[in-house]
């Protein structure tokens, strides 16, 4: 079976909700990456086999994403493409996918990662097609809409990820204080990265055109808040306390909804050679897990499980852990259960959602950008990227840096 490494991965800043990529277009995100790949690379057309991206919050303007932006990005009409939804796991998703179409022997370049801008998710109706038969017409938000319908009919969770959340606060009694000081900290690490020069190497600016003068050029992750403490996190109200009156959290110590792109080459040896590409990783190993709806965070737990068992591994071989914060409360129930502390200095070294955002179809990806120069700058073997998944899945992959 052919060898699958993974080359230059690179992502846009992450933008906030309603933040500075609101007006753009997901598939030009995607194809902005895709282009200073091949610009850095010196890759043509006739080099990439495919374009796989995951995208949690799909539209008809760009459909089978990968395509659009493989288009979009000039790489001609041969290079084919398709989009991947497994919730957050998505852009991760993507590039397993390419990983094992590689080692198939039916692909020899593939661009795979992951594309989200919630700031342009938007509003439907699933009554009109055959004609409206009352007075007026209800729209739905497709992200709070996903968030609750998730675990279909048979597994509904009304609260949307926020309940599930407070489901892992009660069971593990993770406390406030823990909850904010997680926050706290992880502002303070992913603020203390970006003044470091750390994400420089995978970021790709973002020209975002104005109404009046130059476009702005964004270089720099929005969500980030560098002001951030324990004392201010403590101000903030809990989202659901009108339903219940133990709840914890708030829009402070969960992950941010936002917009972004990453993208990376997966290839095998042979062609990274041919190509004079550098190859940072590759695959070890991958599991997915299904866990109750009701308690989704817990997801990176037997996913990992998994991964580590099929192996011969322990999470005390990983160099670095990345675990995708999608709140706090769900991030100490799965270091709880793993015997992890919280501040390991393996653990989200420059942090993850809570601080650095999430913008679901790309934050797999974003995480392996982050991961693997992580990886290579600790002369570190193996890295873990983990990340619980709405409607209750845990996926887990496990990276060998290529020396």
């Amino acid at each position: 079976m052919p060898d699958a490494v993974i080359c230059e991965p690179l992502r846009t800043p992450v933008g906030r909700f309603g933040g500075v990529f609101r007006d753009l277009a997901p598939e030009d995100l995607a194809a902005t990456v895709i282009a200073e790949i091949v610009s850095r690379t010196g890759l043509v057309g006739a080099d990439i086999d495919d374009v796989i991206l995951g995208q949690a919050s799909p539209n008809g303007e760009a459909p089978a994403i990968g395509r659009v932006a493989a288009l979009n990005a000039g790489l001609g009409e041969s290079v084919p493409g398709l989009q991947v939804d497994r919730r957050c796991g998505s852009g991760l998703q993507a590039i397993i996918t390419a990983v094992m179409q590689v080692q198939s022997g039916n692909s020899d370049l593939i661009l795979a990662g992951g594309v989200e801008l919630l700031s342009q998710a938007e509003f439907y109706t699933t009554g009109m097609r055959y004609g409206v038969r009352s007075e007026s017409v209800t729209l739905s938000d497709r992200l709070a809409r996903a968030r609750v319908t998730a675990g279909g009919r048979n597994f509904p969770v009304p609260g949307g990820m926020i309940e599930t959340a407070e489901n892992l606060r009660a069971e593990f009694a993770i406390s406030r204080g823990d909850q904010d000081a997680l926050a706290a900290q992880s502002h303070q690490r992913a603020v203390a990265a970006q003044e470091s020069g750390a994400f420089a190497e995978e970021i790709v600016p973002i020209s975002v055109p104005q109404h009046r003068g130059d476009p702005l050029k964004i270089d720099t992750d929005e969500h980030p808040r560098p002001n951030t403490s324990i004392e201010s996190l403590a101000k903030l109200p809990a989202i659901r306390s009108k339903v219940d009156p133990d709840s914890t959290v708030t829009a402070g110590n969960s992950s941010g909804q936002n917009d972004g792109a990453a993208i990376a080459i997966v290839t095998t040896s042979d062609m990274a050679a041919r190509l004079q590409l550098r190859p940072l990783a590759r695959l070890a190993g991958w599991a997915v897990a299904g866990v109750p709806p009701r308690t989704m965070g817990i997801g990176p737990a037997p996913a990992t499980e998994k991964v580590l068992t099929r192996l011969g591994l322990s999470l005390a071989d990983m160099d670095v852990i990345e675990l995708n914060e999608a709140f706090a409360a769900q991030a100490l129930a799965v270091t709880r259960t793993w015997g992890l502390a919280s501040d390991d200095p393996r653990l989200n070294p420059n942090r993850s959602g809570i601080s650095l955002g999430h913008p679901v179809g790309a934050t797999g990806a974003r995480i392996l950008a982050t991961l693997l120069r992580e990886l290579d700058r600790r002369d570190g073997r193996y890295g873990l990227e983990t990340m619980c998944i709405g409607g209750g899945q845990g996926l887990a992959a496990i990276f060998e840096r290529m020396t």
